[in-house]
C-alpha cells in the first residue's frame, strides 16, 4: 500500500533547509526510497511549510527514515526550525 508522510514545520531559515536538502539528495543517491516530495508554503503564514513525501509503502518510508544521512539531515534541520516538526502518516486508500 502506498504511503505519504506529511511534515508540518515553521522556519524563517528556509534557504538553509533547502541547502541541507540538496546535500541529503546527493548523499542518498541510489539509497533513498523517497519517490516524490512536494514542498509548500502557507500563503497566509510565510514561515509555515508543509512537505508531502511519497513512498511505495510504510516499510519503504521506514528504510528511508533509518538512513544515517536522513538522521543527520533531521538533526541539522531541527536546529533551523521554530519548534518541533509535526508528522502525519497516511496510508493511501484510493488514488484517482
Amino acid at each position: 500500500m502506498s504511503f505519504i508522510q506529511v511534515i508540518d514545520m515553521y522556519t524563517k531559515n528556509f534557504d538553509e533547509i533547502q541547502a541541507l536538502d540538496k546535500e541529503w539528495l546527493q548523499a542518498t543517491d541510489g539509497k533513498r526510497t523517497l519517490r516524490k516530495a512536494i514542498i509548500a508554503r502557507d500563503r497566509n503564514h510565510p514561515s509555515h511549510y508543509v512537505v508531502l513525501t511519497f513512498f511505495d509503502s510504510y516499510e519503504s518510508a521506514m528504510i528511508n527514515s533509518n538512513l544515517p544521512e536522513t538522521n543527520e539531515f533531521g538533526e541539522r534541520q531541527n536546529a533551523l526550525l521554530e519548534g518541533p516538526m509535526q508528522f502525519t502518516d497516511l496510508d493511501i486508500i484510493e488514488e484517482r
